[in-house]
């Protein structure tokens, strides 16, 4: 009983008597039971929590594209895929030695002019240098002997060039050399053109390949042996002297539906993948997993083709999730 119901009570029994006391008593029940009434509507009409479950039992919730996209989230469709069982190497890109011209004075003499630097690209006999020689006094030009990329320069002006040391290396860097080490255990396996796809770790997904050459000889220091993919560069994404991963494809199968490794997520003790249903709605769809690869998973049941699932930063989804959980507790 409120206060100022207790005063008004007071102040009419001292006024009315008992029987308006007893009167006002009586009312109170209702009076209270209404404003219960009252806040249970007002609760029933408050939002919901934003996480639900469908006919199913699996836990849905609601998101929008526009959420999804702001952070990070990409879905894509669930489908057949090939998997395959791999190796994996790491590797070496190098400039193609076949492409690389090392270019020497043709006479000793004093560096005059130097007209291209170290990442420079030149055509066919576009001038490098003026060198003036010892023997004439007089310059002559050095000229590019091959069209390509300037990687290393060991002359600067006014010094002396000889003929005994290289002041140009131009490479074609249209294609790219990529050396893997192999270790011993696995030479049996590896074979002339076996398809191999090098990841330069750069986001942009990996590139396929075919061994080209099988060194003869090891190196006695890491015990492994060298296996080479020629790659085409000609957007110039691949870099000499980086480093690269290489996986060596050994058998390949196909499956009926499979989606990306990073959509597995585990929810309750459940292994779940993300399911975008109509309505800006999420559900997480408990599935069966099958074989896999380190790209793709095979859904054996929960999941059917076509169907779009959150691909990446699915773990954004669960976070999400997470929350309307604990504010349902």
């Amino acid at each position: 009983m409120k206060t100022p119901t207790v005063i008004l009570i007071a102040i009419i029994a001292a006024v009315g008597g008992a029987g308006a006391s007893r009167l006002l008593v009586d009312a109170m029940p209702h009076t209270e039971a209404a404003a219960g009434h009252a806040e249970k509507d007002q609760a029933e009409k408050a939002p919901k929590d934003h996480v639900e479950q469908d006919e199913h039992g699996a836990d849905r919730i609601r998101i929008s594209d526009v959420k999804l996209a702001a952070a990070g989230v990409t879905l894509a469709e669930a489908g057949p895929a090939t998997l395959s069982d791999t190796l994996a190497f790491n590797g070496v890109l190098r400039a193609n030695q076949e492409a690389l011209v090392q270019v020497t004075p043709r006479f000793p003499g004093i560096v005059r002019a130097i007209r291209k630097r170290i990442g420079d690209t030149v055509a066919k006999d576009e001038l490098l240098a003026s060198i003036e020689s010892n023997q004439s006094l007089t310059a002559y030009d050095l000229k590019a002997p091959i069209g390509g990329t300037i990687i290393d320069r060991q002359i600067s002006l006014g010094e002396y060039a000889s003929e005994q040391k290289p002041a140009f290396v131009v490479a074609d860097l249209s294609t790219i050399w990529v050396d893997l080490s192999i270790y011993r255990q696995d030479l049996r396996r590896v074979r002339l053109d076996d398809e191999v796809l090098i990841d330069p770790d750069d986001g942009r997904g990996a590139i396929r390949g075919h061994v080209s050459y099988i060194a003869p000889v090891g190196a006695s220091e890491t015990q492994t042996a060298m296996a080479r993919v020629v790659l085409a560069n000609a957007d110039g994404r691949l870099r000499p002297g980086l480093f690269v991963t290489a996986r060596l494809v050994l058998a390949k199968r196909n499956v009926a539906v499979a989606v990306r490794a990073s959509a597995i997520q585990t929810l309750e003790n459940k292994t779940v993948v993300f399911v975008r249903e109509e309505g800006d709605k999420i559900e997480a769809r408990p599935v069966a997993l099958g074989e896999s690869d380190p790209t793709h998973v095979e859904i054996r049941d929960g999941l059917s083709p076509g169907e779009h699932y959150v691909a990446e930063n699915s773990f954004v989804v669960k976070a999400e999730m997470g929350k309307g959980e604990a504010e349902h507790d």
